[in-house]
């Protein structure tokens, strides 16, 4: 063999070459372990795509032919749909049939079969063959993937979960689908928008407001303004009533802020009405006595950060208040009431403190009837400290018209007695709360003493009896009474919910009697939980031919006696009806509330008014 020339070396080098080049030319992608085995089996991706269109213009050709063989063997064929295939043999057939009740009689067994049964009863289609054969031919539908021809336009198409079912039964190609889709959303009717006034609606019913109609120009415009409250650098002169609903409408949405406080501070006013000071500081307190000098009237619910230092600063700047009420200002020590007393006590005419626990001790109260000689409302409710001593001290204030008291501790009922015996005879209004020990005897001073009274409250007492209410409205001197409240005065006993014989609290006589003596008067009136009124008393207080043409509020919750019948004579007996409160009154059911009256309670609390 010879040997390769060096000219044999330069060609096949520059062969090598070229090709180098050749492939450096060529622009190659990333190639995965899947075409690289492709290739080297020689599998082209152009011949399985040319065989896969293939394939299907091939079934859809036959599904065209079997549909058209179909369409005119079913003309001539009978209407029975699982009618024998042709050429079966009769071992197949039996096999075929056996099988089809197996399946039948499990798909009648199932849950989704009870469920469409149910749904059905009194339909022309509720067979329960016809049923199972249904949901039997669901099963046997082409599965995602699998090809069918549209029930509509018999087209050949590939299913999907997405494929909607057309009106026989069978499956929609997508152009059809969606065109049913349209067409039952265009003949279904509007759905009514959310009703997103009800929350504020039924507000309005607890708070008593059964308004029909738009609101009025004024309160709309003022819930607008509440809406925009923090865009709003001043009031300007709004009226003072409109100050006075704006706070109310912001407290009770707890926006009483710091910086919302500062659009009610007027130098020219002589009011403040902060519904709920819950969010306001030691600071803001002090900032009101500062920017109003000519207060006169101060109203202060939830001032729980009014402190000493506040009292101090009001005391230092001589107002001529008036009219002052304070709720749960605990922080408030007992030696500075006593100042406030000792320096505003002259002019004070107004008094209203409630929730202290903490303060307002018998010798302070005692400070108070020394110091505050001309008040005429004197209003102390759950105010811890109080006792006995007092009761003493406030039966000195001759001067009171407006008495309201509802004492946490326990007092004796002859100091009671003494207080009505000794300011009855001026008093308009005599609230009087959780007294648990009082009994008829407070009755009878009250029947005595008391001549001019509009207000009477008397609650929270299972000592009186209905016979001490009967004699306290019979032959009573007292004009009719305006406002009467006598809730959860009954026995409290409730294994006996027929109470004692001789009935404890306001029963039905009591109830008669308080009828005969205020009916013509009443504005409102408290009943709940006097659980002892029969179904007769009030059959007989609301009969035809009985008027009570004032009465605008009346409060019968828990009187499981109350039904629809007697919220119909009460109607019909209250011309003047405005607000009906009847929580717990479960045979209130379908009462037909006349236009502009709120029903509050029954079982059909929730309904839209008639």
């Amino acid at each position: 063999m010879e040997e390769p020339t060096a000219c044999c070396y330069i060609v096949t080098d520059l062969s090598r070459r070229a090709n180098r080049r050749q492939t450096r030319n060529q622009i190659r992608g990333p190639h995965s372990a899947l075409t690289d085995f492709l290739a080297s089996n020689n599998i082209s991706a152009a011949q399985i795509h040319d065989d896969h269109q293939r394939r299907l213009r091939e079934a859809e050709l036959q599904g065209n032919e079997e549909q058209q063989e179909n369409a005119e063997q079913g003309n001539a064929a009978d209407n029975d749909e699982y009618e024998d295939n042709v050429g079966e043999s009769p071992e197949e057939k039996k096999k075929r049939k056996r099988k089809e009740a197996a399946t039948l009689a499990k798909i009648k067994q199932s849950k989704e079969f009870a469920r469409r049964k149910a749904r059905r009863i009194g339909e022309p289609d509720d067979d329960d063959d016809f049923i199972a054969r249904e949901m039997m031919e669901e099963r046997s539908r082409p599965l995602p993937g699998q090809l069918d021809n549209c029930e509509i336009c018999s087209k050949r198409f590939t299913v999907t979960p997405y494929s909607k079912t057309g009106p026989n039964g069978g499956l929609l190609c997508a152009k059809c689908g969606k065109e049913l889709g349209d067409k039952e959303k265009r003949s279904q009717p509007k759905k009514r928008g959310p009703r997103t006034a009800r929350r504020q609606n039924q507000s309005d019913l607890l708070d008593g407001i059964a308004q029909e109609g738009a609101l009025s120009l004024v309160e709309m415009c003022t819930k607008k303004v509440a809406d925009n409250i923090n865009d709003i650098d001043e009031f300007g002169d709004l009226p003072w009533q409109l100050l006075r609903r704006l706070s109310q409408i912001l407290s009770k949405r707890r926006a009483m802020t710091p910086r919302t406080l500062n659009l009610f501070l007027r130098p020219d006013l002589g009011f403040i009405d902060i519904y709920d000071s819950g969010k306001l500081e030691t600071d803001d307190f002090q900032k009101i006595f500062t920017f109003m000098p000519a207060l006169t009237h101060v109203n202060l619910r939830f001032a729980g950060q009014l402190k000493d230092r506040v009292i101090d600063y009001v005391l230092d700047r001589d107002l001529k208040i008036k009219h002052l009420q304070l709720d749960a200002a605990n922080l408030v020590s007992d030696q500075r009431w006593q100042q406030v007393f000792q320096k505003l006590g002259s002019q004070l005419e107004t008094l209203r403190l409630s929730n202290m626990d903490f303060s307002l001790d018998d010798e302070t109260i005692e400070v108070m009837s020394k110091s505050c000689t001309g008040l005429r409302r004197l209003k102390l409710e759950d105010c811890w400290k109080m006792s006995d001593r007092s009761l003493q001290a406030i039966a000195n204030l001759q001067s009171l018209e407006y008495l309201s008291l509802n004492l946490i501790s326990e007092t004796q009922t002859e100091n009671l007695l003494e207080l009505v015996s000794k300011i009855g005879s001026n008093l308009r209004t005599l609230s009087l709360r959780e007294f648990s020990l009082a009994d008829d005897t407070v009755l009878e001073m009250i029947h005595d003493k008391c001549k001019v009274l509009t207000k009477l409250r008397f609650t929270d007492n299972s000592i009186c009896t209905d016979k001490g209410f009967v004699k306290l409205f019979d032959n009573w001197s007292n004009p009719p009474l305006e406002f009467a409240d006598f809730s959860s005065t009954r026995d409290v006993d409730n294994s006996n919910p027929d109470g004692p014989t001789d009935a404890t609290g306001l029963a039905s006589n009591g109830f008669a009697a308080l009828m005969r003596h205020s009916g013509s008067m009443l504005r409102k009136l408290n009943i709940s939980s006097c659980r002892h009124i029969s179904y007769a008393a009030f059959d007989d207080v609301f009969a035809d031919g009985k008027s009570y043409p004032h009465l605008k509020e009346l409060d019968v919750s828990f009187q499981t006696v109350m039904d629809d019948y007697l919220v119909a004579r009460i109607f019909r007996c209250c011309p003047a009806i405005q607000k009906i409160v009847a929580f717990a009154c479960f045979n209130v059911r379908d009462a037909r509330v006349p236009r502009g009256v709120a029903l509050i309670g029954g079982l059909r609390a929730q309904d839209p008014l008639a």
